[in-house]
């Protein structure tokens, strides 16, 4: 589902080069659950960024799907991205104007779905979440947790076969955490591939494969 071969990735400004990925090899096949773990710094988020196309690697290439990426326009990757892949992030990024369901829909606008299919399927995501009730809310009115979950709905709204998830229960109360993680594993249990950065090794041990790293180097 996910490949990476060679892949290494290095950021220069005018004096300093700095080896964020080296010589990094995994496959992901479909319907995993993978976990990724390392000290900060250690280029998990890099690592994550390059897995959904939001950044390209330095050397060595990207598999998605069996097709190679390299070559593609950045309108060919972001199509891909849009098609395939979901993204859910530590700090949310929910828009604080918009309601939970209009936050939930954004994906949809870029695939020019009518109003009427952006709305069932907005409903729909906010269900398996959890929120059907909290659609009407804005983001200022709900707690960390539902937060959280609006964008777990908003990232499989478009129903991707990827999540790519980073770091999704660091701003959150174990309590809270548990709950998140108990959505993704209904999410793969229904067939997504799911990649997730964690700090928390209780987390990590209930995915299927844990993959670690240090200093941009995959631990084997």
């Amino acid at each position: 589902m996910i490949r990476l071969e060679n892949v290494e990735k290095v950021y220069r400004t005018s004096s300093i080069e700095t080896l964020a990925l080296n010589n990094i090899n995994l496959n992901v096949k479909k319907g995993e659950f993978v976990s990724i773990m390392g000290p900060s710094g250690c280029g998990k988020s890099t690592l994550l960024n390059i897995m959904g196309l939001l950044d390209a690697p330095s050397k060595g290439y990207i598999e998605i799907d069996g097709s190679r990426v390299e070559q593609y326009t950045d309108k060919n990757l972001a199509h891909l991205r849009n098609q395939k892949l979901g993204f859910i992030f530590q700090s949310f990024h929910l828009i604080n104007d918009l309601s939970v369901i209009d936050n939930v829909e954004i994906p949809l606008l870029y695939r020019n779905s009518s109003a009427k299919e952006r709305k069932e399927l907005a409903q729909e995501a906010l269900e398996k979440v959890g929120l059907s009730n909290r659609m009407k809310h804005f983001p200022k009115q709900l707690s960390g947790g539902q937060k959280q979950r609006v964008a777990i709905a908003r990232a499989i709204v478009g129903k991707p076969e990827i999540i790519l998830a980073d770091e999704p229960t660091g701003n959150l109360d174990s309590v809270m955490g548990n709950e998140i993680l108990n959505i993704l594993q209904k999410l793969n249990e229904g067939g997504a591939t799911i990649v997730m950065v964690t700090h928390d090794d209780a987390m990590a041990k209930k995915t299927h494969r844990l993959i670690r790293l240090f200093d941009g180097t995959q631990v084997v």
